[in-house]
């Protein structure tokens, strides 16, 4: 948890908030707003508050909340695999039921579950949706 608390923020707001659940109270609530769990022991909840990421002043409506947030998730992920420890970005949820499920600030904003542990040795990611990768030029533009 380290590795997030020090990931950029926008103008370094920090407005990530990390939620560990590792209850099975805990565990049995996020089953029930998800289907991916996995069976992990301990999920992340990564979510922000809304009051306090950075506001562009150049055009209403356009913030920092989610880019913060994935920034922050993204150190956890690559820092729990460089401790040997697995982990999923999930979305599959609907974050206002989860919020309120789970007993979350109002001016908080779900951004993804991260269950966490160890993977079994024989653990592989789907291959359909991990190991096909579109061609660079479809995606990388030059202007």
């Amino acid at each position: 948890l380290e590795a997030p608390n020090v990931a950029p923020t926008g103008c370094n707001y920090q407005p990530q908030r990390i939620y560990v659940v590792k209850s099975e109270e805990g565990i049995a609530k996020l089953n029930s707003f998800s289907k991916c769990i996995f069976g992990a022991k301990t999920v992340l909840i990564f979510a922000y508050n809304k009051d306090e990421d950075w506001k562009n002043r150049l055009e209403q409506g356009v913030h920092s909340g989610v880019q913060d947030v994935s920034i922050v998730a993204t150190h956890a992920m690559m820092e729990a695999w460089e401790c040997g420890v697995g982990s999923c970005w999930v979305n599959f949820f609907s974050p206002s039921e989860l919020r309120e499920g789970m007993g979350l600030p109002e001016n908080e904003e779900v951004v993804c579950l991260m269950p966490i542990g160890y993977p079994a040795d024989d653990a592989e990611p789907m291959a359909n949706m991990h190991f096909a990768y579109k061609d660079i030029s479809e995606t990388v533009k030059e202007m």
